[in-house]
């Protein structure tokens, strides 16, 4: 009885210090971001004199939206332990359907058409890597390849440019002084955090990630999960790509893998776990201003590109190993 109670004695100081550690790396995770964003905001507002303004803070966010969309769609696929690497070739497809199609059904039909192909996409990747049981990563790489192939066929290798003057509305039109792609990143961001925090589809969906097998037994349907989370993939990358392709009235072909990566860092600095069951919306969305707040600081104040990679690799590299040293004192 004795030795019982030494134990538990010796369980609970050993437990101590390893709570204390696992405390303090979760809160780095979830709330880290919001320090480092206010951090560089309040050090580019005193080192450039035309950051704090209104069409500065526009621009960014204008830039960001359709890589935003992107993210918010690779937060979900995250949190249900999936990765989509199509969803950049997907964004590409839509821009060029969308500039070959414009001519022939007009300009509205072609973006909604163009669109609609990426979601088609995005269930295509969810029905092979939930029925068919292949490796998002590899399936996705996969797929990326042949939705870049056939964007070259379509274009066979030139630029589609588009003339009509209503084509640029959903790129660069304003309402009340703010574009729209702005407007759209922000119902985007409030829809998709109300989804995840607040209905019972975003507890199912952080249950598959967290413990596929426990949310099968508990009657969840894990590879409908997946398939609608690779829906959402393909219909982000599909709206993104129509804002970017009205903006510029130019398709073009491409594999779209910056689109990716710069979407899959915001969410991982954002704090997403890369192992399933872990993130939100919110420190997605921070994490993509964060981002963008580093290229547009180094942009004013003239500092060269090469640094900005850097720094991109290490924040990646420091927020992955943080969800990771979190995961083992938990």
């Amino acid at each position: 009885m004795a030795d019982g109670r030494v134990a538990t004695v010796r369980g609970r100081v050993a437990a101590g210090p390893l709570a204390s550690v696992s405390g303090g790396l979760d809160f780095l995770r979830e709330y880290m971001i919001v320090v480092c964003v206010l951090a560089l905001f309040l050090v580019l507002t005193f080192t450039s004199d035309t950051f704090l303004t209104t069409t500065n803070l526009l621009n960014v966010l204008q830039q960001v939206a359709p890589v935003g969309l992107v993210a918010f769609a690779l937060t979900f696929l995250l949190i249900v332990g999936e990765f989509d690497l199509s969803s950049g070739a997907l964004f590409v497809l839509t821009g060029v359907l969308a500039a070959k199609l414009q001519p022939h059904l007009g300009t509205w039909p072609a973006l909604l058409i163009a669109a609609m192909a990426a979601l088609a996409g995005g269930v295509i990747n969810g029905l092979l890597v939930a029925y068919a049981r292949i490796n998002s990563f590899v399936c996705t790489l996969a797929t990326s390849l042949m939705v870049a192939g056939l964007s070259n066929v379509i274009t066979k290798g030139f630029l589609v440019t588009v003339n009509a003057p209503g084509f640029f509305a959903l790129g660069s039109n304003e309402l009340l002084g703010v574009k729209y792609s702005i407007w759209i990143l922000v119902v985007a961001a409030l829809l998709c955090g109300f989804v995840l925090s607040r209905t019972k589809f975003g507890r199912w969906l952080y249950a598959v990630g967290g413990n596929p097998e426990a949310a099968r037994l508990s009657g969840i349907n894990v590879r409908a999960m997946k398939v609608w989370a690779f829906a959402f993939s393909g219909l982000a990358a599909g709206i993104g790509g129509a804002i970017v392709v009205s903006r510029t009235a130019t398709g073009q072909a491409g594999n779209g893998i910056d689109i990716v990566f710069g979407a899959f860092a915001a969410v991982v600095v954002g704090g997403t776990s890369v192992m399933g069951g872990r993130g939100a919306i919110w420190r997605t969305m921070l994490g993509i201003i964060f981002l963008a707040l580093i290229t547009n600081g180094f942009n004013l104040l003239q500092v060269e590109p090469v640094y900005q990679s850097i720094i991109q690799g290490a924040i990646i590299l420091t927020a992955v190993a943080i969800d990771s040293l979190s995961r083992r004192a938990s």
